[in-house]
């Protein structure tokens, strides 16, 4: 599962998601993707599955481009702790999506395998996504 080698801070705060992605909006590597329509925080296992999903469907074939790296650290308290005595102990990383980020490129597949891998894709994340074609794509003969 994805996670970063080492954080600045082990314990940050929840911090605020709002507005659409200024960045990473735009098709960059492959012709197809998968943008996001909410904002959420998608954890490590979350984009894990996707990508099983997605290299499962293609059979190794092509390419595939994860957009979205999990470098956020997320704290839980244990289950009947009473309020106060600090903040839980670290047990995960996310990453916070907004509108309009792309999740995932693929590239070497045809259009019609792109489109039901980045579906499958789509299902193991808890946000509406929609599938992208790059501008200048035509399908080759």
């Amino acid at each position: 599962m994805l996670q970063p080698k080492r954080t600045k801070y082990r314990r940050p705060q929840k911090g605020r998601s709002k507005g659409n992605a200024q960045r990473g909006n735009q098709l960059a590597f492959g012709s197809f993707g998968i943008k996001s329509l909410e904002t959420e925080w998608i954890n490590s296992r979350q984009i894990e599955a996707a990508r099983v999903a997605v290299t499962r469907y293609m059979q190794r074939q092509g390419q595939v481009w994860i957009r979205i790296f999990p470098d956020k650290p997320i704290t839980k308290k244990p289950a009947d702790v009473r309020m106060g005595k600090g903040k839980g102990d670290p047990v995960g990383f996310v990453f916070p999506v907004t509108p309009g980020r792309i999740l995932f490129e693929v590239e070497g597949v045809s259009y019609d395998i792109a489109k039901e891998a980045l579906r499958l894709a789509a299902q193991k994340l808890p946000i509406v996504t929609k599938f992208v074609v790059r501008r200048d794509y035509e399908e080759k003969a």
